[in-house]
């Protein structure tokens, strides 16, 4: 610990102020990376909490130390571990590719809101690493996970919309020419014209692969309305 921060740990006015704009400073630095990236929960949202965060903890402190009640000071920071989950489900989606989005948000939402009970606790120093740490993970070791997911053999799934059924076929030439290997296809046929064929693609792409030219060329084929990996 670092003991000229002791002072700031008493439960004064100073001290109380220091830990709420810590909380605002923290939580701002982790929204505004979400907001550059246009996540669902963006700068004010993760100010808000883990700003309301600390006030749970000082709350508590509060009751204790200058109330005198007879109750346990970190009962109601528990209750903010399990209440941010319902927060964070909100960010949670399946798209209809059955893709799931926001997991990365949600975590940093409940990081987050960790790093207010630090600071509401006094505990400043936590508070400030974690919330170094937390951007580093989110601005440079994705990066690093890209680099390292392109760089070797991988499992891949594709999904491609169609217009007929006889393009599916060429889509299968396209893939194997490239040299994915397909492990698992699942076709849904429309039976209404307006709407499209789609398959699912179980894909080993191993690191010779064009990855970016097999897209471009599956998007080409005529009849192929898209085609994205999930």
């Amino acid at each position: 610990m670092l003991e000229f921060l002791n002072p700031l740990r008493d439960m004064n006015l100073i001290s109380v102020t220091v830990r709420v704009l810590l909380a605002v400073l923290c939580g701002g630095l982790v929204g505004l990376e979400r907001e550059y990236k246009r996540r669902p929960a963006g700068f004010r949202t993760h100010i808000l909490i883990c700003l309301g965060a600390a006030m749970t903890t000082l709350t508590g402190q509060y009751l204790v130390l200058v109330m005198h009640y007879n109750t346990d000071m970190g009962r109601l920071g528990a209750q903010v571990v399990a209440g941010i989950g319902f927060i964070g489900a909100g960010c949670i989606i399946v798209t209809r590719h059955r893709r799931v989005k926001g997991l990365t948000t949600a975590a940093g939402m409940w990081t987050t809101a960790i790093v207010g009970l630090s600071c509401g606790a006094g505990f400043y120093e936590g508070a400030v690493i974690v919330t170094a740490l937390v951007l580093m993970a989110e601005m440079l070791f994705f990066r690093v996970e890209y680099q390292m997911i392109r760089s070797r053999a991988r499992e891949i799934t594709l999904y491609v919309e169609y217009t007929r059924g006889t393009v599916l076929d060429e889509v299968i030439r396209c893939l194997r020419d490239a040299g994915a290997k397909i492990t698992d296809m699942e076709m849904t046929r429309s039976q209404e014209k307006e709407h499209h064929d789609c398959a699912i693609f179980s894909l080993q792409v191993n690191r010779k692969v064009a990855y970016d030219e097999m897209m471009f060329n599956l998007s080409k084929l005529d009849n192929v309305v898209t085609a994205q990996e999930l």
